[in-house]
């Protein structure tokens, strides 16, 4: 490899490690709080593996998802209104 080629090459790398920052879509909304499932249910009263506590943790998964769902939403509807109105920055 020419020596000439390597501060590109170098440098290429570097764009793609800091683009692939950016790429992390998925991830809990901060609407949740970020909370641990586990330490919500138990702090509530709830013994692990009783009734109460698979609800408590299946209403909180629900929750995320709902957010989640929410999110893709408007980033899909916000990226379709800037294809319709392009006049508008």
């Amino acid at each position: 490899m020419p020596l000439a080629t390597a501060p590109r090459l170098l440098a290429a790398i570097l764009l793609a490690i800091a683009l692939s920052a950016c790429s992390a879509r998925y991830q809990t909304p901060t609407a949740m709080g970020g909370d641990d499932d586990d330490a919500v249910c138990q702090s509530r009263g709830y013994a692990v593996g009783s009734p109460e506590y698979v609800a408590c943790r299946k209403d909180r998964d629900v929750q995320r998802s709902a957010a989640i769902s929410r999110s893709d939403r408007r980033q899909r509807d916000l990226g379709e209104y800037m294809l319709n109105h392009p006049e508008r920055p």
